[in-house]
């Protein structure tokens, strides 16, 4: 009798709770349908936000590939006799494939300025301004990009600083550049690769000392390092040259 009247409670309290449910419902039917709005239109913006992203992700992607692609297409006057045609395109001139190279990466750059992409498109814009020979535009641009901080692109740029140095014949500034990337072990490019172009920088002014200490660097420090092999054979001639 006794569990009969505790069930027959706990179905009136269920029961009662329904009852009043409905009826808080009824009296506030006009803010519950506004908030159920509300939340259906926050839903579908955050999706249409989420869309919106990854397609733009996704344009800025296709501009940096076909911008890089034009960076990297050949120049006619540059290919092998007999060299078989490539299927992408070939241009004229240097100067006619990296002005258009830059015009793309400046694009990319304008249009998704806040997608990661768009500072490598400003690193690469850069590059093609040295082929271009506008050095004041490339080296500022390298420069602000350089003043980063860390990550790739920073990296990259001080790297094509200290190149861009060495190309106008700026030796010690080029070799400072270098030493400080070789030393640096958080640096995003590799250091075997600073210490090979400080070793040939230092050669080219006749720093023979200080070429031959960066080669033994190089190559103890890298064993397994592409410019291992040369770095060593370098470094031999330097010590027997005296």
């Amino acid at each position: 009798m006794k569990k009969e009247l505790k069930r027959q409670m706990k179905q009136d309290d269920f029961a009662s709770g329904l009852e009043r449910g409905a009826a808080w419902l009824g009296a506030h039917w006009s803010e519950v349908r506004t908030t159920g709005i509300v939340l259906a239109v926050v839903v579908v913006g955050a999706a249409g936000l989420a869309y919106m992203q990854s397609e733009r992700g996704r344009q800025a992607e296709q501009a940096f590939a076909e911008a890089l692609d034009t960076f990297e297409a050949p120049v006619a006057s540059e290919l092998p006799e007999g060299f078989e045609q490539p299927a992408g395109p070939v241009y004229a001139t240097a100067q006619e494939k990296y002005t258009k190279a830059v015009a793309a990466f400046d694009g990319l750059e304008r249009r998704f300025g806040s997608h990661p992409l768009a500072v490598r498109a400003r690193y690469f814009g850069a590059l093609g301004r040295i082929e271009l020979g506008q050095r004041a535009e490339a080296e500022k641009a390298l420069t602000e990009l350089a003043a980063r901080g860390g990550g790739l692109e920073p990296a990259l740029a001080r790297l094509a600083l200290a190149d861009l140095n060495r190309r106008q014949g700026e030796i010690d500034k080029a070799i400072e550049g270098y030493r400080q990337l070789a030393g640096d072990e958080q640096a995003s490019v590799p250091r075997d690769h600073a210490l090979m172009s400080l070793a040939r920088a230092c050669e080219d002014a006749r720093r023979l000392t200080e070429a031959r200490a960066s080669y033994r660097k190089l190559y103890e420090e890298f064993p397994e390092s592409v410019y291992a092999g040369e770095a060593r054979r370098r470094a031999s001639f330097l010590e027997s040259a005296g």
